[in-house]
């Protein structure tokens, strides 16, 4: 019995410092697509320089899940899944077409409340606007709690049924905001905030490769965060002013197929590095400009709130001021076809 739990230890022991190499990656999908990164103008003659805590680049995992994101379904019913959707939102349901040649495209009105709801019923993509010139007041003193605030948008979706698992499971971020010069800019806190705005990002998938401390168990239920590409802000967001009033926001989300995975190879974190001093990075916020301290790299999967094929890995470089940049993380020879993208 002593040897047999002497053995256990020990056998324990060895697997944890020396973990059995994983199979080989399964390239499941074939070749890949490459990651839709929108046009953006950034700074010219940025610079980069790491400050990292490690001291030296991480080193990451040598593979990771690709996933596909099925694509969405169009009924004979779209127009009035629509129309429900709305009034679930508390819009009047009698939208109308937003402009002739773009039929997919809808615009609902509110009883009363200068807010308008544009969605293209054919994606689910849906922003609002509030017409604050019609009623200042609604910004005219101090929001909720961001607790509240949070738990107020959650609520919006739900009652929506459009707060899906892996957005209820995700991080919910906030933001302080004052309403100056008819637009909204960042307030330091909420004594001098006119509104919150709540970013609800989606749950983390795969396992998060980083070397953290924590029980076995917390260590094998570590996943890979999302990013985005207007970091830190998600694909849904919404600003709640007054008590409990929207007055701006946006809902981009496209499914993901967990159960439809592969396996992939990752460059390392040097190649990823040099590739971004080479301009082969997407710069989602450049911060200030010019030098952009990094202070943190790790592994995200990247979420371009829009239809694409795959839902992939990236190396991410978080920077002082909010920068952030990616590097596809799939090895370059893996990409190579081509997608239909629907926004």
């Amino acid at each position: 019995m002593f040897i047999r739990l002497t053995y256990n230890v020990g056998l324990s022991i060895y697997r944890r410092i020396f973990p059995p190499k994983p199979p080989e990656p399964n390239v499941a999908f074939g070749k890949l697509p490459t990651l839709p990164f929108p046009e953006k103008s950034i700074p010219e003659n940025i610079t980069y320089k790491l400050e990292l805590p490690e001291g030296s680049l991480p080193k990451l995992t040598e593979q990771a899940e690709v996933y596909a994101m099925p694509l969405f379904q169009t009924s004979i019913t779209v127009v009035d899944d629509a129309r429900n959707k709305a009034q679930l939102l508390g819009f009047k349901p009698d939208g109308k077409v937003l402009v002739e040649s773009i039929p997919n495209v809808y615009i609902f009105e509110k009883i009363n409340v200068p807010s308008r709801l544009t969605m293209n019923i054919i994606t689910g993509i849906f922003s609002i606007n509030y017409n604050i010139n019609e009623n200042p007041a609604v910004v005219s003193g101090t929001p909720i709690l961001p607790e509240q605030a949070i738990t107020h948008v959650r609520q919006f979706l739900q009652q929506a049924k459009l707060q899906t698992d892996d957005i209820k499971d995700g991080v919910a971020t906030y933001e302080f905001l004052k309403y100056e010069g008819n637009k909204f800019v960042d307030a330091i806190a909420l004594n001098e905030a006119n509104a919150i705005k709540v970013n609800l990002f989606r749950k983390g998938f795969g396992l998060d490769p980083k070397p953290v401390t924590g029980t076995p168990e917390e260590l094998a239920n570590s996943d890979v965060i999302s990013v985005t590409p207007d970091m830190p802000e998600a694909n849904i967001w919404f600003i709640v002013a007054g008590e409990r009033q929207i007055v701006a926001g946006e809902y981009h989300y496209f499914p993901i197929d967990a159960k439809s995975v592969g396996t992939y190879p990752l460059k390392t974190s040097e190649i990823a590095w040099q590739e971004l001093q080479e301009g082969k990075g997407y710069i989602a916020n450049p911060g200030l400009g010019g030098e952009a301290v990094i202070r943190r790299v790790y592994l995200g999967y990247y979420d371009p709130g829009q239809y694409t094929e795959y839902y992939q890995p990236v190396f991410v470089f978080e920077g002082d001021n909010n920068f952030f940049a990616y590097v596809p993380a799939v090895v370059d020879t893996h990409y190579g076809n081509e997608q239909n993208q629907e926004e």
